[in-house]
């Protein structure tokens, strides 16, 4: 049987990265993990992400992947130790529900008792299956699945959710006798009021505690809901598009550029790739930078992207080391953005879709579409205006396409200017 038709289809990004759902999010990552099971082709050298909700496995060199849902996992069984697995593939074995199609259906609302035991085989040394199966356990008796769903239940109806009905203060009893205070007053009086307000900043570093605690839950919601709300605006038919005024479009843009900037829901982290760290890391920055190449011209300096970038993790910053490790890694892996350094060394992130050909002739049209192109010349400024990006990027540009022979300069007193090199197509009818 093919695994692919066992397992439920996953929507991946162009960087093979997995689309995550509503409040979900990633916990750890294990590579070169095999999926095996009894009538079933093995799937080999497989990465597979333990969410929240679901086990990924994603195949990174062909672009696909799959997923079960750990509400039909039954139980998990750690591996056998004895001398004979010392020297073979640890593996951890999963008892799925079955429904009565034969496909894995939740073991709470299962209608069918049969089941299957399907075998994670680990075989990257780096990752330690003890690690893995107590996390996975930990999943599993969370149970964040049916956590969200109540809780999605209890904002529809307008009632306080179980977090939140805990954390209300509790009503006092009125109507009971009114206690006397002892005198506050000698050595036990001093004792006694400073164990009052050791208790008093207790109460409130725990009632500050409870409130971090949801707030940062609903900035996850808020995260995905703004994702969810800029692919629908990203995907919106370009007829809609033309047919808005100037108004509804400058809208439009502000609100892009509010809900790219709230940040990413699940982030990756060292934590939870574990050595896949970078690679991950590389592909997550190559699905981000996308919409801002868009707005940039097709290109971001660095510096900028890792600013975004940063400001998007929230509190997971990386460091300047880890961005760089990340761009370059995009040489190995099939991505849609690349990694330029410049000969002045300027290093920028640009897209594939975009060669210097492309901006040439756009500076070219740019300087015949003058009246006098051959004494008006072009600057970094105007050229950063026309194509959309930076001046320091423009500039980089125009020294580029000098360096290839097809502009020439002049830098006088109205500044550093570029023309057309002539002189390449008289040289040619010279000789």
């Amino acid at each position: 049987m093919d695994w692919m038709k066992f397992l439920s289809p996953l929507k991946l990004t162009s960087s093979a990265r997995p689309e995550l759902l509503a409040n979900e999010f990633e916990r750890f990552v294990v590579g070169s993990a095999d999926l095996e099971a009894e009538g079933f082709n093995p799937l080999k050298a497989g990465i597979i992400v333990f969410t929240n909700h679901r086990i990924l496995w994603i195949d990174e060199n062909n672009c696909r992947g799959g997923f079960l849902h750990l509400a039909s996992v039954i139980q998990v069984y750690p591996p056998k130790k004895s001398l004979k697995k010392m020297f073979s593939t640890p593996r951890i074995n999963l008892q799925i529900c079955l429904s009565s199609s034969g496909t894995p259906c939740p073991y709470s609302q299962a209608a069918s008792t049969s089941s299957m035991l399907i075998h994670i085989a680990l075989r990257n040394s780096t990752s330690s299956v003890d690690t893995t199966f107590s996390k996975l356990t930990e999943m599993l008796e969370t149970k964040a699945w049916h956590v969200n769903a109540e809780s999605h239940e209890h904002s529809r109806r307008g009632l306080p959710s179980q977090d939140e009905s805990s954390s209300l203060p509790a009503v006092q009893d009125l109507a009971g006798p009114s206690r006397i205070r002892p005198a506050m007053a000698g050595v036990s009086g001093i004792l006694r009021k400073e164990q009052e307000q050791w208790e008093e900043t207790d109460k409130n570093l725990q009632d500050a505690f409870v409130d971090l605690k949801a707030l940062m839950s609903k900035a996850k919601e808020m995260v995905a809901l703004a994702e969810k709300m800029r692919a629908k605006l990203m995907t919106a038919p370009t007829t809609q598009a033309g047919s808005m005024d100037d108004e509804d479009a400058t809208s439009r843009q502000e609100m892009q550029d509010w809900m790219l900037s709230v940040g990413i829901a699940s982030p990756v982290t060292k934590e939870t790739a574990g050595a896949l760290y970078h690679q991950q890391l590389s592909r997550q920055l190559a699905d981000f930078v996308v919409v801002p190449l868009q707005k940039a011209g097709g290109m971001l300096a660095l510096v900028d992207v890792y600013c975004l970038f940063n400001r998007a993790r929230g509190t997971e910053l990386i460091s300047p080391e880890d961005l760089l490790r990340a761009c370059t890694l995009w040489e190995k892996i099939d991505v849609p953005v690349i990694l330029r350094k410049f000969d002045s060394g300027v290093m920028i992130i640009q897209s594939k879709s975009q060669s210097d050909d492309e901006i040439f002739s756009r500076i070219r049209s740019l300087l015949t579409r003058t009246e006098e192109p051959s004494f008006v010349g072009i600057g970094a400024t105007e050229v950063a205006r026309a194509l959309g990006m930076a001046p320091a990027l423009a500039k980089e540009q125009l020294l580029a396409a000098e360096q290839k022979g097809n502009l020439c300069r002049d830098d006088g007193p109205d500044g550093l200017r570029f023309y057309l090199n002539f002189f390449k197509d008289i040289g040619g009818e010279v000789c």
